[in-house]
């Protein structure tokens, strides 16, 4: 676990959740990288899931795992450090699962 990765993920999940979209790029169009970037941590490669719906961490990471682009994410080895965020709003629940390996 890495703080500023959970940082990063837990203010992408609220963000989501306060202004009802569900995309890795902010309506502004910030991307992931940006957002780690911006956290002030230096990364070689990052990586991000996000899921809304699931109530609990194991049907979150249930469903991550049954969808081959997600499952990468979590079984790829270049990433040495992650940060997950959920945010639990009725009209989510919305996570974040972030993915870096630092510079």
């Amino acid at each position: 676990m890495n703080a500023k990765l959970q940082a990063v993920a837990q203010e992408h999940s609220d963000d989501m959740a306060a202004r009802n979209y569900y995309e890795h790029d902010t309506p502004e169009g910030v991307d992931p990288g940006t957002r780690i970037t911006n956290a002030g941590y230096g990364w070689q490669n990052w990586g991000e899931n996000i899921y809304e719906s699931p109530k609990d961490p194991a049907t979150a990471m249930d469903g991550w795992m049954k969808s081959p682009a997600h499952r990468d994410n979590i079984l790829d080895c270049v990433f040495t450090e992650t940060g997950v965020g959920v945010n639990l709003s009725a009209n989510g629940p919305w996570w974040t699962e972030d993915f870096a390996r630092p510079q």
